[in-house]
């Protein structure tokens, strides 16, 4: 069993691509940043299981005072045929003055949850950044906005009745983020975090939060080795779905900047 463990953790370091150093700062001063990454597992035996994740993170600056940020990943996954998960998310701002030390930004959110059985979300909004620290070995940021979202269940009975009858979930949401990174041992070691807790206007049971924690470690020329621990909470969800996920990931990450 741990031979096989192995083995999959191998493949999965082998098929890992990447082009980043951690998140992409949109209050840089630099025209191009790109992160671009692929990772993959395939077992077949006793165990047959595809996983295929990808990622795309790219900032833009459109004009002096303007800076577009996408964020955009994908999952699919199958055991024995049997699809469990196929997802997309993509979510992308319009940041003004991001140099400053508050800006305002626009945001827009598109995802799809096999899984949690959502057909289809999206919220479109704005809101404010803080940036409480901005060096080059620490960053940390504060930001608050609010959302109209609109959600498209592939059923229509949850574990608050209340909702029961509808597969359509509309609502305005707010939203407090923090985020940010340190360098840690000489630059050795990069510790980076988000996290964002997004509640229901109109119902303190509908709420959203998620973390992530990750850690890089240089290799050479901007090459890196990065682990990333995910923790997700969605409090309504369709019934026997499980309302919170978690997952470990690990592999390979290389920066690429344009000035």
């Amino acid at each position: 069993m741990l031979k096989r463990f192995f083995g999959c953790i191998v493949i999965a370091l082998s098929l890992s691509v990447g082009k980043s150093f951690a998140q992409l700062n949109e209050s840089d001063t630099i025209r191009f940043q790109f992160r671009t990454g692929v990772t993959g597992i395939y077992q077949q035996g006793n165990v047959a299981l595809l996983n295929i994740r990808g990622r795309v993170d790219l900032t833009l600056l459109l004009h002096k005072d303007l800076v577009f940020k996408s964020q955009s990943s994908s999952l699919y996954q199958a055991f024995y045929s049997v699809e469990a998960d196929n997802d997309i998310f993509s979510r992308n701002f319009i940041y003004y003055k991001p140099q400053r030390k508050v800006y305002p930004f626009a945001i827009t959110f598109v995802s799809t949850n096999y899984r949690r059985k959502i057909d289809n979300r999206y919220f479109a909004g704005g809101g404010f950044t803080y940036q409480v620290i901005n060096t080059k070995i620490n960053v940390l940021k504060l930001s608050a906005s609010t959302v109209y979202e609109a959600t498209k269940f592939a059923n229509s009975f949850y574990n608050y009745s209340e909702y029961n009858g509808n597969n359509n979930i509309n609502l305005w949401r707010g939203t407090l983020y923090v985020g940010g990174w340190s360098y840690l041992a000489d630059k050795h070691m990069r510790l980076y975090y988000d996290a964002y807790w997004q509640p229901a206007f109109d119902n303190s049971n509908n709420y959203r939060t998620q973390l992530d924690v990750g850690l890089d470690f240089p290799i050479w020329k901007g090459l890196s080795f990065n682990v990333v621990y995910a923790f997700t909470r969605e409090n309504v969800v369709i019934e026997e779905i499980l309302q919170e996920d978690k997952i470990l990931t690990f592999g390979l990450a290389y920066n690429l900047k344009s000035r």
